[in-house]
């Protein structure tokens, strides 16, 4: 017989959060207690405020988006398939955390310096996938990262209004991103 690991009320708070926010962001932390089966001041011994959970929740999002793009680009035998991996690993995260982009967070300076990694790995990839031919060089590598990011976005949203399956949009994005910023052929 297999024992049970029974999650301890931070664990359960957090993952209450990301349930609950990711289909009401405008949920009460009242709400968040009673998902997780706490009380309100068992929340509070945990978060101190809606800002710190809100921080912990967006640096547990920025692990769990490294770990997947980690584990989609491992052995990738191109720059081009490493970019398809990661966008199409990371579009089902936004059923999770896609609500963290509508909150203020940029200013924590561990957040910042967390996008800032993150924004620096994928100008570095970009400028690979130049190297490739995959991108046309005189686009502006600040460019294509940010279509990426704004299409990884897009698909989110797009997920989530059931426009389209995360396979679907993962598609979309990807002809998107390297259609409309691929090598000129003329």
């Amino acid at each position: 017989m297999t024992e049970s690991v029974r999650p301890t009320a931070r664990e359960a708070l957090i993952e209450a959060a990301f349930d609950i926010l990711s289909k009401n962001p405008g949920a009460t932390l009242s709400d968040i207690a009673e998902r997780a089966g706490v009380g309100r001041a068992t929340l509070h011994r945990h978060f101190a405020s809606r800002e710190d959970l809100i921080r912990t929740l967006a640096l547990i999002a920025i692990e769990e988006m490294d770990e997947v793009a980690d584990a989609a680009c491992e052995d990738a035998p191109s720059h081009e398939e490493a970019f398809k991996r990661m966008l199409t690993a990371l579009i089902p995260l936004g059923d999770r955390h896609g609500f963290l982009s509508l909150e203020p967070v940029d200013d924590d300076p561990e957040i910042a310096a967390a996008f800032q990694r993150q924004t620096d790995e994928t100008h570095a990839m970009v400028a690979d996938a130049k190297e490739e031919g995959l991108f046309d060089k005189a686009v502006p590598t600040q460019w294509i990262t940010q279509a990426f990011d704004h299409l990884l976005y897009a698909a989110w949203e797009s997920v989530k209004a059931g426009e389209v399956t995360h396979a679907q949009a993962a598609d979309l994005a990807w002809r998107t991103l390297t259609v409309g910023l691929g090598k000129d052929k003329s």
